[in-house]
């Protein structure tokens, strides 16, 4: 019997359930698999903290996974094209990827990139494909100079490779630990805090700032990028939402459907990349699937240095 984490009431990761569950058989359309690694990740705990509309419980956790086809449904394709059972596939967008085996929409699931384990290629979508819309929503080109916010964490990482393949210029705040691995990635380290936008501007050499990224939500990182973005439309946040809202700049989640639907979208594209080696996921722990609470637990109170992977059983 298949096991899965869920919640069955609103709240932290303490009160959810590890249970058995009947996995259903695949549809046309649908694809079963048995979960090599799921990806861990803030939405997981956050989208389950509290109530909210269109949301009923329990809830399965979990939105991103890497394993194996273990069914197919009738005269059914995924997402990269044909497929057979036994094949290595990623999955985004899924619900209840914190399981042992789920079936799920065909379309979401695409081949894994053989350069990638496991517990990292379970991490490559959530965080690869908000980076290209945090890209694409800021109109960023060639040559220009960009500051992001949060340059090393997962998204940051995703950000750093993606502009250095497009030829952008990025300057990234860190704490002075996390320096290393913004420059590894192609980045500019700059820490945070008091006297930023000096350190941002020296960094920058007479550059412009052309656009503001901001990966991490906090007042110094939508302060300093009004006060060095010309264009307040070319700044965008992916946890700001009240001062996206009173300062006039972008927002954005995987919740809202236009961005949805350009995640959706990007999802062949960054495979592609990361199966070209061009595309790499730094990870710092994997945890036991069954220990999911210490996971979240980890990711809530410090900064893990690299992304998580839950590993079940076998």
């Amino acid at each position: 019997m298949a096991r899965h984490w869920i919640a069955t009431s609103w709240g932290s990761p303490d009160t959810w359930q590890f249970v058995e569950y009947e996995v259903p058989r695949p549809g046309r359309g649908e694809v079963s698999i048995r979960v090599h690694a799921a990806g861990v990740n803030p939405a997981d705990a956050k989208h389950v903290a509290a109530a909210r509309p269109g949301a009923e419980l329990p809830v399965p956790i979990g939105y991103e996974i890497s394993g194996e086809i273990t069914a197919l449904g009738p005269d059914t394709r995924i997402g990269s094209g044909d497929a057979a059972v036994g094949d290595e596939v990623i999955a985004f967008r899924v619900t209840g990827g914190y399981a042992t085996e789920l079936t799920i929409p065909a379309g979401k699931a695409f081949a894994k990139p053989t350069t990638l384990t496991h517990p990292e290629a379970a991490n490559l979508l959530l965080a690869g494909t908000t980076a290209a819309e945090m890209l694409a929503v800021t109109d960023v080109v060639p040559g220009e100079t960009i500051l992001l916010h949060g340059a090393s964490g997962a998204v940051g990482v995703s950000v750093l490779q993606q502009s250095a393949r497009g030829g952008i210029r990025v300057i990234g705040t860190a704490s002075a630990g996390r320096f290393d691995v913004v420059e590894r990635f192609g980045g500019i380290p700059v820490s945070y805090g008091s006297g930023l936008a000096n350190r941002v501007r020296d960094a920058a050499a007479g550059a412009p700032i052309s656009a503001g990224l901001d990966a991490v939500g906090t007042d110094e990182a939508v302060d300093v990028s009004l006060e060095l973005v010309a264009d307040p439309r070319r700044i965008v946040t992916i946890a700001a939402f009240a001062r996206a809202q009173a300062d006039g700049i972008l927002a954005i989640a995987g919740s809202m459907p236009d961005s949805a639907r350009f995640r959706d979208a990007v999802r062949g594209e960054l495979v592609a990349l990361a199966q070209a080696g061009e595309l790499v996921v730094p990870l710092a722990r994997t945890f036991p699937l069954e220990d999911a609470p210490a996971a979240l637990a980890l990711l809530a109170d410090e900064h893990p240095g690299g992304k998580l992977a839950l590993i079940p059983p076998g």
